[in-house]
């Protein structure tokens, strides 16, 4: 990797600084490559530095008490993880594993928790940033609590949506997930996804493309997760 690549300039995280302060965080980082499906974290890792993603994707996962791997979320290029363990220097509350090949900045806690004194825009995207994986986390296990497989896998195909362009009221998810991550993201069989999936096919709630899965009737499916949550 050539050493202008070699900076945090893109990290969302640091986008009000100017070039001098990013030299000089970029000083006070080690840098790596991590080949696809290596962890780059073990889950409950005693370390506590921060990370940040220049380039690939990385995926979030906790452990399950039976054992079982869920996945949380996706972290692309020039997003950021560890900040938790980076704030309350206990052992990570989730693994880290590359989805393609990354090339990571590892910084010291330290040095992380001097920028976020010394920058009040950096300290408040932390603060956003936390908030918004506390508010992630208690809509999950509220899926997890009062939702069935069937209307957890309706409430992540929404979740990994995004709009399409030509059509606003249909939704489109490119590249198509395969059921075993679906599986993993709502903690259950790749067999009853596959199940689901046929199912929504069947009634017309989703169709397959070349590299999408388009979602119809999106406000449909909201409509049915609504109703459960009624339900219970």
């Amino acid at each position: 990797m050539s050493r202008q690549a070699e900076t945090l300039a893109k990290i969302g995280l640091f986008r009000s600084l100017d070039a001098a302060a990013i030299r000089h965080l970029d000083t006070q980082c080690s840098w790596r490559r991590a080949a696809r499906n290596t962890w780059i974290i073990d889950y409950q890792d005693p370390s506590n530095d921060m990370f940040f993603v220049v380039s690939g994707t990385v995926r979030v996962k906790i452990q399950s008490v039976s054992g079982r791997e869920i996945l949380l979320t996706e972290i692309g290029a020039g997003g950021c993880f560890g900040e938790i363990a980076a704030i309350d220097d206990r052992p990570r509350s989730s693994g880290i594993m590359a989805v393609t090949d990354v090339t990571i900045a590892r910084m010291p806690a330290s040095v992380f928790r001097t920028a976020v004194h010394a920058h009040p825009d950096v300290c408040d995207q932390v603060l956003a940033l936390i908030a918004g994986q506390v508010r992630m986390l208690t809509n999950r296990v509220n899926e997890f609590t009062t939702l069935d497989v069937r209307h957890r896998i309706y409430a992540e195909l929404l979740r990994l949506s995004r709009p399409e362009a030509a059509r606003s009221k249909q939704r489109v998810i490119s590249p198509p997930p395969v059921h075993a991550d679906v599986a993993a993201r709502v903690s259950t069989r790749r067999e009853a996804v596959a199940r689901e999936f046929k199912a929504l096919e069947r009634e017309g709630l989703i169709e397959r493309r070349r590299g999408a899965i388009v979602l119809t009737d999106p406000e449909k499916l909201q409509r049915l997760i609504d109703k459960a949550y009624e339900l219970t």
